[in-house]
């Protein structure tokens, strides 16, 4: 066996990540690819032909390094870790960015890193630039602004502004978000790539933009520096400023740089002019300025020089691609206009519909109320026909009522009259009983005085005629018979036998006389009851029959009341007094009363 076939197969191609700004690339290289062979795949792969502002940059120790184009890519100090790490990155920054970029993609990824550099603060930005700058990403994100699309908080998990813009100021990302999405609905109709050129047009005038800073000491005095490489020249900056540059070089003022190990010189155009010389720490950053300082005066001078072939065409080709997407964009414009128009005349057709499906609704339901209303009217209508007919019934029974009223209150005037009448005449035979009252009460008193006087006769004769019987007795028992007086003392007897037997006949016709007057007293007093019962029982017709009128003679009712109590009072005073009967005099609830 052979000592040749004891060694180890060396591999034939090595992994790669290439990682850009907005994505992550794999590839498979071959062993004996120079870094330009890795950078033209990469820039096909992404569809990138602006290839001179662009390089593969990855991580050396505590610094970091670009990947030479013409040595092999193993051949340099790259990461010995598979897959090997690079970052596609912008190493060279155009002075006007919208004359110089052409491509789309360029543009974006300028934009992706301009924009991380920004919020990394790498590139100083006020606060209110900041506002602006994020209103553009925004536009370039998510397009026109919609407010029934982006509610409050759509930005919450976007990062949009620098750390030390969020902390200068005491306000909430609400806040924040209002002020950026007041800025963000004024650019509606832009486009994402006009959006994100805005975006680099507004950055590329910041002092920071494009400056790759580098600590360097300046000879003799040791001091402290920096040293700044953009597209515009070398600038020397205070470690503490990095916006104001002490001193600059520009690329035309500048004849030649060189240096030899840690130090570098800048010579001036001016050979008047001094020589400026600097130290670095280390050789590899040494190499870095260099590098940087010939690739930026390259593209200076490029500038400043007619476009090639290739630069013509992408800028035509550029120029076509615009002029296409606006036509496009107008194309799509209009059409979205008009879908909006439609969308909107939809709506308002739908919103008619709908009205119009509401004015049918209440058509109908209007319908249907005046329906049951013509319904209800041709109800009523005939309950009013009925109630008319009614109605001139009752108004002719009224009308009869009316009349038959009339010659009620004709016959009431009449009874009225007739009760007048009648009360006057019962008042008239009220009075002549209380009269015939008061002369039998005192006629009554007359007897009974002439009653009493004899009776004191008659007690004093039969006194009389005792005495006369005791003294006559003895004379009686001596005589068998009596023999006739001679003084005429028989004569005396018999007068006063006389006058005994006429005072009998008094009695007995007086007596007499009484009990007639009585029972005419008794047949007048029973004939007035009877024509007072016979007038109440009129009156309480007379009082139902009004009752029942209605009460519209009620005041007459009231009068034949008070002449009813009249005749009452009239009677009671006829019969108020003693009544004369026979044997005496008895009270009045012993005669037969009303």
């Amino acid at each position: 066996m052979s000592i040749l076939g004891l060694k180890k197969k060396q591999p034939k191609t090595f992994k790669v990540k290439v990682i850009t700004m907005d994505a992550e690339v794999e590839f498979s290289c071959e062993v004996k690819w120079k870094g330009k062979d890795l950078f033209d795949l990469v820039c096909r792969t992404i569809g990138l032909r602006e290839t001179w502002f662009f390089g593969l940059r990855y991580i050396v120790k505590d610094t970091y390094a670009w990947l030479k184009m013409e040595k092999r890519v193993l051949d340099q100090e790259v990461p010995k870790e598979f897959p090997i790490t690079f970052h596609f990155l912008a190493k060279f920054f155009p002075e006007k960015v919208e004359e110089e970029l052409v491509q789309e993609i360029t543009q974006h990824l300028f934009f992706l890193q301009v924009k991380k550099k920004i919020l990394d603060e790498e590139i100083f930005c006020s606060p209110e630039a900041c506002v602006l700058l994020a209103s553009y990403a925004v536009q370039a994100k998510y397009g026109d602004y919609d407010p029934n699309f982006h509610k409050p908080g759509f930005l919450s998990q976007d990062e949009l502004l620098p750390k030390r813009v969020l902390m200068q100021y005491q306000m909430t990302a609400d806040m924040w978000e209002e002020k950026i999405t007041a800025w963000y609905a004024e650019h509606r109709g832009i486009a994402r790539d006009e959006a994100e050129m805005e975006y680099l047009k507004i950055a590329q005038d910041l002092e920071m933009y494009g400056v790759s800073y580098f600590s360097i000491t300046q000879n003799k005095r040791d001091t402290d520096l920096l040293l700044g490489v953009d597209a515009q020249g070398l600038h020397i900056y205070s470690p503490n400023n990095k916006l104001n540059p002490n001193k600059s070089f520009p690329w035309s003022g500048i004849r030649n740089i060189s240096y030899s190990e840690k130090e570098f010189t800048i010579k001036p155009l001016d050979k008047k002019k001094e020589v400026f010389k600097f130290y670095s720490s280390q050789l590899r950053v040494n190499k870095l300025i260099l590098q940087l300082c010939i690739g930026n005066h390259d593209l200076f001078m490029r500038r400043r020089k007619v476009d090639t072939i290739e630069v013509q065409q992408m800028k035509a080709q550029a120029k076509e691609e615009k002029a296409r997407k606006k036509v496009e964009r107008q194309i799509l414009a209009r059409e979205k206009q008009m879908r909006e128009e439609a969308e909107r005349a939809k709506e308002e057709m739908e919103r008619r519909l709908f009205q119009l499906q509401d004015e049918a609704r209440l058509a109908n339901e209007a319908l249907l109320r005046s329906e049951e209303t013509a319904d209800l009217l041709a109800e009523k209508a005939q309950i009013a026909e009925e109630e008319a007919k009614l109605l001139a019934h009752k108004a002719a029974e009224a009308e009869q009522e009316r009349q038959r009223l009339e010659v009620t209150a004709l016959k009431t005037k009449e009874e009225k009259r007739l009760m007048e009448q009648k009360m006057r005449e019962a008042e008239q035979l009220a009075v002549k009983l209380v009269e015939q009252s008061e002369r039998r009460l005192k006629e009554a008193d007359h007897l009974k005085q002439d009653l009493n006087e004899a009776k004191d006769a008659e007690r004093r004769a039969k006194q009389k005629l005792l005495e006369i019987t005791k003294s006559t007795y003895p004379l009686m028992a001596a005589y068998s018979s009596p023999p006739p007086p001679p003084d005429g003392t028989g004569l005396h007897l018999e007068a006063g036998s006389c006058r005994m037997d006429f005072k009998d006949t008094d009695m007995k016709r007086l007596s007499m006389e009484i009990e007639r007057e009585r029972l005419e007293y008794m047949e007048k007093s029973k004939h007035l009851q009877d024509q007072l019962k016979e007038l109440k029982s009129e009156i309480e017709s007379l009082k139902l029959e009004e009752q029942q009128q209605g009460g519209l003679f009620a005041h007459r009712g009231d009068a034949r009341d008070y002449f009813f109590s009249t005749a009452l009072v009239s009677f009671s005073l006829v019969t108020a007094p003693n009544a004369v009967v026979s044997g005496g005099v008895k009270p009045l609830n012993s005669v037969i009363s009303y």
